[in-house]
């Protein structure tokens, strides 16, 4: 693990793989950490760059005060790659990640030449709905949430099968105030204007029994861009990448495999 100091965000990342690879960038959904990759990428292809980072509220990324923006969000995101020299990569975006990603495309077409949009929306719920999620975490704290968020988060078969304990320990570790100002800029985005004019390679993935963000509403996404791909995961919930790694990675290496983002000799 690094930490990058931006002007006001010391911002936690992990850089891993071939240095000089094709880059893949990650960005994953509210409530977890950078570590909610680690199983998914363990069945990539080798010789990939593989940048992953905690956004800001949460992992071992610092914690500003709420409310935060989604410009904040992409400008963090922006900066880290700009440090790194990262150029053209493929963005990976789960749930909140993915409006990053969006946004980051929009702004920086020389940083992303691909998006895979998982789990996400150009715009996600409405903002009635994200004042009353935020007026009961004041209240009750995340644990007071906890098993609504793991009804939302995961299948019913992981939920009756699966080990839950460490995921929502995963959401519960993170801030309060990290949590509530990234529901503060999820609330406050609607990117279907800025969605709709990207013209670059785009795979969607959605989950069956995702309680987030429902498959619906991801394909509505995917039909704002002209040629992009859309990809259902049966018996998956809002974290696929959690719940089936190795079907999430075998998607993944095929988007990048058609777009030509594998290392020569994969």
């Amino acid at each position: 693990m690094t930490e990058l100091t931006l002007s006001d965000v010391p911002l936690n990342y992990l850089d891993t793989g071939d240095p000089n690879g094709p880059p893949v960038v990650f960005a994953n959904s509210l409530g977890t950490d950078l570590s909610v990759w680690d199983t998914m990428v363990a069945h990539l292809p080798a010789g990939l760059r593989l940048i992953r980072y905690d956004k800001r509220g949460h992992g071992q990324s610092s914690v500003p005060a709420p409310p935060y923006r989604m410009g904040g969000l992409v400008r963090d995101v922006e900066r880290l790659l700009d440090y790194l020299e990262v150029r053209s990569a493929v963005f990976v975006g789960l749930s909140i990640g993915g409006l990053i990603g969006q946004g980051l495309a929009a702004k920086r077409l020389d940083q992303v030449r691909a998006l895979v949009l998982s789990n996400t929306a150009a715009k996600i719920g409405i903002r009635s709905l994200w004042d009353a999620r935020i007026e009961a975490l004041r209240s009750g704290g995340l644990e007071g949430g906890a098993d609504d968020i793991m009804m939302r988060w995961f299948s019913r078969d992981f939920l009756a099968n699966g080990d839950v304990s460490h995921w929502r320990a995963m959401l519960l570790s993170q801030s309060l105030d990290g949590y509530i100002g990234c529901c503060e800029a999820i609330a406050g985005t609607d990117f279907y204007a800025p969605t709709s004019a990207l013209r670059l390679p785009v795979l969607g993935i959605a989950g069956s029994e995702d309680g987030a963000t429902p498959s619906d509403m991801v394909r509505e996404t995917l039909n704002l861009i002209p040629g992009s791909q859309f990809e259902l995961m049966r018996r998956a919930g809002h974290l696929p990448c959690v719940e089936q790694p190795e079907a999430y990675a075998t998607l993944l290496t095929g988007f990048l495999k058609e777009i030509g983002h594998l290392p020569s000799d994969s």
